[in-house]
């Protein structure tokens, strides 16, 4: 007797026409090839992959798909962020066109966040858009990145300047992938988990509180929850806002620090994304206390979660760099929502009580960065 089928959540995005599902829960590779079908008429996929993905759970991905009658044509591209680069989306085009690929056939991103940005990109891209599937491996890309469409290129200039929105037509987030997760990684994807409690949701940031171990543990139960809950919230605020024009921008809490940190590390290994949103949380919420906007002891609560992960909140604890606050003010400065020197900013009014603040002056940010960093 075979041992029963794990439980698995659903997440509807709600876009009319474009709307999709996001399937989460142990096991569902295995799923993988079964769930596509309906949509892969041509019965062709195409998966990007990086190499280290390919070697962990490719040929799992393959049996799934092959099992299923379709045939599956692989590239992997090297891991990291530098990935997502301009000579990787050509090599990508390419490789689709060469191989005679049609706007039905579908596209695969199997990875994380850099696999998913830059595969769904291309997808926007091919033929004026083919079939896109995200199918994250990694828990940041799981709860935040392989959600709501958007796909972008760095530039020597800045992080994701380069981009479109496109939505996937289907979201598999595997939690059995996430096993063969570093420390890092894990740390990393907790920083996009706790970032929706300190949105909009106190009661969600308490619960991170006290069962954020259970969750970067993968303690199952714990582990399927944080993922749906974030993505219900992400879901939720994309239906409202899908092309970024208003609460959307709520989601990047941390981010433009955190690009600006990334940027000043030259995108390198020494620092993830989630490790510069987590220090980037915390620098808004220093910010907004500095501005009177909420009360310190709050912002040193929820700064004391964010480090609980093992996550850094300090500019001077972070590997790499160097991080000095003129070049991290001229890399926000380059930030694509910048007009007139004001950069908009996501801080808070309290726990669960994120905005969007239009009027933050580059000088006094500035200013601000150089008490943090401790350099001029």
């Amino acid at each position: 007797m075979s041992a029963p089928m794990a439980p698995t959540r659903s997440v509807r995005v709600e876009l009319g026409e474009r709307a999709y599902d996001i399937e989460i829960g142990a096991g569902l590779i295995a799923r993988t090839g079964a769930l596509l079908a309906p949509i892969a008429g041509t019965g062709r996929v195409f998966i990007v992959t990086d190499e280290t993905v390919a070697a962990l759970h490719l040929s799992a991905l393959e049996v799934s798909l092959q099992t299923a009658g379709l045939k599956a044509d692989t590239r992997a591209i090297p891991a990291g962020e530098a990935s997502k680069s301009m000579a990787s989306l050509e090599g990508i085009l390419d490789w689709l066109i060469d191989a005679g690929a049609s706007r039905d056939d579908v596209l695969i991103a199997f990875g994380g966040g850099v696999v998913g940005d830059l595969t769904g990109l291309g997808a926007a891209l091919m033929k004026r858009g083919m079939q896109f599937v995200q199918v994250p491996t990694t828990l940041l890309a799981q709860v935040d990145s392989s959600v709501g469409g958007k796909t972008a290129i760095n530039t020597p200039h800045g992080k994701n300047l380069i981009g479109a929105f496109y939505q996937p037509r289907l979201v598999i987030a595997d939690t059995d992938m996430l096993a063969t997760l570093p420390k890092r990684e894990l740390q990393a994807g907790y920083a996009e988990i706790i970032k929706y409690g300190l949105i909009d949701d106190p009661d969600f940031f308490e619960w991170l509180e006290q069962n954020g171990p259970r969750v970067t543990a993968l303690e199952p139960d714990a582990i399927t929850e944080a993922v749906a809950k974030s993505c219900a919230a992400k879901a939720r605020i994309v239906a409202m806002d899908e092309r970024e024009g208003g609460v959307r921008a709520l989601l990047n809490l941390g981010h433009t620090f955190g690009h600006a940190l990334e940027a000043a590390n030259g995108y390198g290994p020494e620092l993830l994304h989630g490790e510069a949103v987590g220090t980037g949380m915390a620098l808004a919420l220093r910010y907004s206390a500095r501005l009177g906007l909420m009360d310190g002891q709050d912002a040193e609560r929820a700064v004391r979660a964010i480090a609980a992960s093992g996550l850094k909140t300090d500019i001077t604890a972070l590997e790499g760099g160097p991080y000095q606050a003129p070049a991290l003010v001229d890399y926000m400065r380059q930030d694509k929502k910048v007009r007139a020197s004001k950069v908009p900013l996501i801080l808070a009014r309290g726990l669960g009580a994120a905005f969007i603040y239009d009027e933050a002056d580059l000088a006094d940010l500035s200013a601000f960065l150089t008490e943090e960093t401790g350099l001029s």
